[in-house]
């Protein structure tokens, strides 16, 4: 086949779904590559191709087929590598296939980028690439994502992530950053008063959750309004550069939540309360919900929708809109959620007439007893026009909705891959689910157009959120073998690293074991127990999406990280490469937390065993020292990598309040925004509401909160008496401790910066004195 039939035969796809055009300059991939590649500006030459040969081979059989974006990539008589595509996210993806495949050379999560080490001359393609999506969305985002991850980055950190999503093919995603300011003005406008609005908005670590209506109002502190200002003049730019790079934003629409003051402002509004959420004080929950059928709710809607146009032009018509999340409606009768989302449809409809509303499926699987199927089918059949909803499947992997609601009763769905839960750390995968039961839903659900990632926070299982988007431009389940050996080739072998074996074999040791849970009683990230409030029961063997149990052999992991750790030995180069660093470090945390179960066992066991009470307690002292040891060998591991340091989440927070302000409020909005990042990690709650939720595996995390919450139940067991233990008092107790932990306001000095940065130092003083848990 001839090189023009090649590149004929990847855009023939293009015809069956219409492409999401975004934009069609080019000028935004050639900044990227400016950005990225700077001494490979003039190398590339990118084109939009729009017109095809009606007579191409395979015409036929592609033209029906669910297909968006297709890419061709080729090089040049005079040199240069063309990437040709009939969008910009298809050039985008283009260049990407080429880059990691043939470069070797990626840009990615933590690490940042490392495309700036493309080899000099770079490799000429004797064939061209070609590729063309199976689904025409690839999307990105969960509402929460915006708290767990992003709640304090600037715009370094977006443009880099803008940067790494639009090559992954990404081409749409959640804009939400800076949407108080359209609820302080809007709100504003109708006549509410700043008090009205500052009992209203959360703080800034929790803003998604009152985005969905589940808590109101802040804790520790009010929402500065500087911070506001600053994160939406951020947003400008992140929805400037989302259009530039062809990835269409997913804009907040109006839900209905309000402040409460709604019924003084509009004595005749129609509301409701939301539920209570989690137990939290009523102060911070039961949000005030107005009717969609009040003719109040359009006229919110249109402002809110008309302002942010206003803002950033007529850039999207998909607009998310999420009611009840964890947060059950005024009725269950099946005429009122008909009447809720037809209501809510006609007020989109109304601010903009091509919108599209984009709805997390969540909530039908997280209250799936509340959802039945005819409950669904209402809500759903409100909206009139199929075309008009997008519904996000979010659990797709473990929990998918589509099957028991026959395809969404008709709406178009997104097969969505959450994973991780508060953004904790742990290794883990579902390889066969994400390759094959994606596939399988697409051949039997016409209603799917897309995939995407809907992560709650970004963690270190950053080879599973990509094979879902590489998995969205095959028509069959990838070969997870291949796969993993090329995206190992790309991770560490920038600057042309010849990579010793190990280091694919070590890979491959994870990819069926570790990264292929199939047993979905535990169904996500897998947290570690050290993280989690003492107890000498009920830690082990957790189920659900916050499981404790692992669904491998743990010697396993140890095998791997021998293998992973030698190469490093072999191949001493490996360790200026970030990527092998980050997981080196993270396969030792994942080493050193599975090695804390048998002593927490013992532990246990030699507390609720019949003995002398003195030999007891000097057991308990030993063993308890020897746990308290671990932590504090682990801290060292996670300080070498600032990725894993809890002062570089504090000082992020920090550096989010306006230096240009009054220094005394300066200092007291840092304070607060310490406040906030601190809270969310631990007590998640202004007492601990949904405490360790979102646990991190962090240095400085480990050292100064989880390890003396330890030797607290060490100490209270050497005291206690097993006949006359509490654990309600011990966690009474232990909460007081917890709150002034969360109240220090010291911008992280105690987390000081560790005296040996040096990974390799670290790790082989940690390995000589915890050998065996390192021996395979």
């Amino acid at each position: 086949m001839r090189v023009s039939d090649l590149i004929a035969w990847a855009f023939a796809a293009a015809g069956a779904v219409v492409a999401l055009r975004t934009t069609t300059s080019t000028a935004g991939v050639e900044s990227l590559v400016r950005r990225r590649l700077p001494r490979h500006a003039d190398s590339f030459r990118f084109k939009i191709a729009k017109d095809f040969d009606d007579d191409v081979e395979d015409q036929t059989e592609t033209a029906t087929e669910r297909v968006n974006d297709s890419y061709a990539v080729s090089s040049t008589r005079d040199g240069k590598i063309l990437v040709q595509g009939n969008t910009v996210g298809a050039l985008l993806a283009g260049l990407h296939a080429y880059l990691s495949s043939e470069a070797h050379v990626d840009i990615w999560w933590f690490i940042g980028s490392q495309l700036d080490e493309a080899p000099r001359h770079l490799p000429v393609l004797a064939d061209p690439l070609v590729g063309s999506s199976v689904v025409p969305y690839r999307y990105y985002l969960n509402t929460v994502t915006t708290s767990y991850s992003f709640a304090f980055w600037g715009w370094e950190e977006w443009e880099e992530h803008l940067d790494w999503m639009a090559l992954r093919g990404i081409n749409t995603a959640l804009a939400w950053i800076g949407f108080e300011k359209i609820y302080i003005e809007v709100f504003r406008d109708m006549g509410f008063s700043d008090s009205d609005l500052e009992e209203f908005i959360s703080g800034p670590a929790f803003l998604a959750w009152n985005h969905f209506g589940n808590i109101q109002g802040s804790w520790g502190g009010s929402m500065p309004e500087s911070w506001v200002e600053d994160q939406f003049a951020l947003q400008l730019k992140i929805v400037a550069r989302m259009v530039e790079l062809g990835i269409k934003p997913i804009l907040p629409a109006f839900p209905g939540y309000t402040p409460r003051s709604i019924t003084r402002v509009f004595p005749s509004a129609n509301v409701s309360n939301g539920s209570n959420w989690e137990a939290f004080p009523t102060r911070y929950t039961n949000d005030t919900f107005l009717d969609p059928f009040d003719p109040l709710f359009e006229e919110l809607q249109v402002r809110f929708v008309s302002k942010q146009i206003s803002y950033y032009g007529n850039v999207t018509d998909f607009w998310t809109l999420d009611q009840f999340n964890e947060n059950n409606p005024a009725s269950g009768d099946l005429s009122y959620l008909e009447s809720v989302s037809k209501n809510t449809w006609k007020s989109l409809k109304a601010a903009d007439p091509g919108a599209i509303w984009i709805m997390q499926g969540w909530l039908f699987s997280s209250n799936s007893a509340f959802w039945t199927n005819d409950r669904v089918e209402a809500f759903l059949g409100g909206v009139p026009v199929d075309s008009d909803m997008l519904i996000l499947d979010l659990f797709s992997e473990s929990q998918p909705q589509w099957q028991r609601t026959n395809s969404f009763y008709g709406k178009d769905w997104i097969w969505c891959q959450l994973h991780d839960y508060g953004g904790n750390y742990g290794l883990y995968g579902q390889i066969m689910n994400v390759t094959a039961n994606a596939i399988e839903a697409l051949h039997s659900s016409k209603g799917l157009v897309g995939f995407g990632l809907t992560p709650e926070g970004l963690e270190g299982n950053e080879i599973i959120y990509d094979l879902l988007l590489d998995q969205a431009w095959s028509k069959t389940p990838i070969d997870t073998k291949k796969y993993f050996r090329n995206w190992v080739t790309a991770r560490y072998g920038a600057s042309g690293v010849r990579l010793p074996k190990g280091v694919y074999e070590a890979w491959e040791i994870l990819r069926p074991t570790v990264f292929n849970n199939t047993n979905l009683v535990a169904n996500a990230v897998p947290k570690s127990i050290f993280e989690l409030v003492p107890s000498t029961t009920n830690l082990l063997n957790r189920t659900g999406h916050h499981p404790t149990l692992l669904n491998y052999d743990p010697a396993v992991v140890v095998k791997a990280w021998n293998l992973l750790h030698q190469a490093g030995v072999d191949a001493p180069r490996l360790y200026s490469n970030p990527a092998y660093q980050y997981d080196l470090v993270d396969w030792t945390r994942q080493v050193m937390g599975n090695a804390f179960i048998p002593l927490y066992e013992q532990l246990v066991a030699t507390y609720t065993a019949a003995g002398q009470q003195h030999s007891r307690e000097a057991s308990l002292k030993s063993q308890g020292k020897k746990l308290t040891r671990l932590l504090r060998a682990l801290d060292a591991v996670l300080a070498t990598n600032e990725n894993f340091r809890l002062s570089t989440w504090i000082k992020a927070a920090r550096a989010t309040a306006n230096a240009s302000s009054d220094p005394n409020h300066h200092a007291a909005t840092a304070d607060f925004l310490e406040y906030q990042a601190r809270n969310q990690v631990t007590l998640w709650g202004p007492t601990g509401q949904i405490s360790d939720y979102a646990s991190r595996s962090w240095s400085g995390l480990v050292a100064t909160y989880y390890l003396p919450r330890w030797q607290r139940f060490v100490d209270y067991l050497v005291a206690t008496p097993p006949g006359e233990y509490d654990q309600a008092a011990f966690a009474a107790e232990l909460l007081g401790w917890e709150l002034s932990w969360v109240n220090q306001t010291t911008a992280g000095a105690e987390l000081r910066e560790p005296a040996v940065v040096d990974l390799r130092i670290v790790l082989a003083m940690v390995v000589k004195v915890w050998r065996p848990i390192f021996s395979v």
